[in-house]
């Protein structure tokens, strides 16, 4: 055989071999494609990795009940807490690239994930933020108890009995962590980290008197401050809550370097299709339009966001930067 034969032998084997790849490729591209048009047809999971009861939780509950409506499918709330929210982020990260299983996520999953330096997965790479749902300024709050009325006071009575002061978190990484962090570097206040596997838990044992101080999301607290049970000496955005009027801010009372907030998103497995991804976020974001649905994000202390996918990821990038400084100066890391 000639080498011209071969060669032309070799090409129609390999136009066949590619015939047969795209033939049998068609089917499964077009099964793809009818899945992503007819997203959803089944219930949905909303994995929350923190406990019930916390803003997270009453954040996923309200947008559960909206998107469940709005799709005519259920979507299931998942409580999955622990690692300060990793064991979560992970079984969403690992779930079938299908859109089915999603995840409220927060600042410990996407900006303060560097506290586990030995983390089994990269939220960064296996994960993906559809939207920023909402966002919210947190407030120390102290048990009746604790000789303080504002944040002045707080850091004076820190900086006399150094470390006596607990404060407890939904979790190592949590943004109710992070904020007591950033408080101890900014004010140069010594208090102790004492974490929990949610909010719920923590603020048991601050109204016990367990611990002494918390920085709190609104939605959890204000009951407690309604009833008298804890008492409020700042929030940490840049404007005072319309809910606690009467609570100023940090900048306020003297530490401007203290204004921070927490924010939580929608996320789903990195593999999902964009598609899919797309048109969770042009939903969620009609969600948020809805007048019941903000009013009942703002009378909780939070502004509803919604942005767009790539909004988001610009966002997180920011805000991972601006957390990623304050675990270095704090050596804040988890073994």
């Amino acid at each position: 055989m000639t080498i011209t034969a071969r060669l032309q032998g070799r090409r129609r084997a390999l136009g066949l071999g590619l015939a047969l790849g795209l033939l049998s490729a068609a089917p499964f591209a077009a099964a793809t494609a009818a899945a992503e048009s007819d997203y959803p047809n089944r219930a949905i999971k909303l994995v929350v990795p923190f406990t019930a009861g916390g803003s997270s939780d009453l954040q996923a509950r309200l947008l559960a009940d909206r998107l469940g409506k709005l799709y005519g499918q259920p979507v299931v709330v998942d409580n999955r807490p622990g690692a300060g929210g990793h064991i979560g982020g992970k079984a969403v990260a690992d779930a079938p690239a299908d859109g089915y299983t999603l995840l409220l996520g927060s600042i410990g999953l996407h900006a303060t994930y560097g506290v586990f330096p030995k983390l089994n997965y990269n939220p960064a790479t296996d994960l993906k933020v559809v939207t920023v749902l909402a966002e919210m300024p947190h407030v120390v709050v102290a048990n009746p108890g604790v000789p303080a009325s504002n944040l002045r006071e707080l850091t004076a009575l820190a900086r006399s009995k150094p470390n006596a002061l607990n404060f407890g978190s939904a979790g190592v990484g949590s943004s109710v962590h992070m904020m007591g962090e950033l408080y101890k570097q900014v004010a140069d206040a010594p208090i102790t980290h004492v974490p929990y596997k949610g909010s719920a838990a923590a603020l048991s044992d601050l109204v016990a008197g367990q611990i002494q101080l918390m920085f709190e999301n609104p939605p959890t607290l204000l009951s407690y401050l309604q009833a008298g049970k804890l008492k409020a000496l700042a929030v940490t955005g840049k404007t005072r809550l319309p809910v606690l009027p009467n609570v100023p801010t940090a900048a306020e009372s003297g530490y401007p370097a203290f204004v921070a907030t927490s924010w939580t998103t929608v996320a789903a497995g990195a593999k999902v299709p964009d598609a899919i991804l797309d048109k969770l976020n042009a939903d969620i974001r009609r969600i948020e339009q809805s007048p019941e649905f903000r009013k009942s994000l703002e009378e909780q202390g939070m502004t509803p966001v919604a942005n767009s996918r790539e909004e988001a990821a610009r966002f997180i990038a920011t805000e991972k930067a601006r957390w990623d400084k304050v675990i270095r100066d704090g050596h804040v890391t988890v073994e």
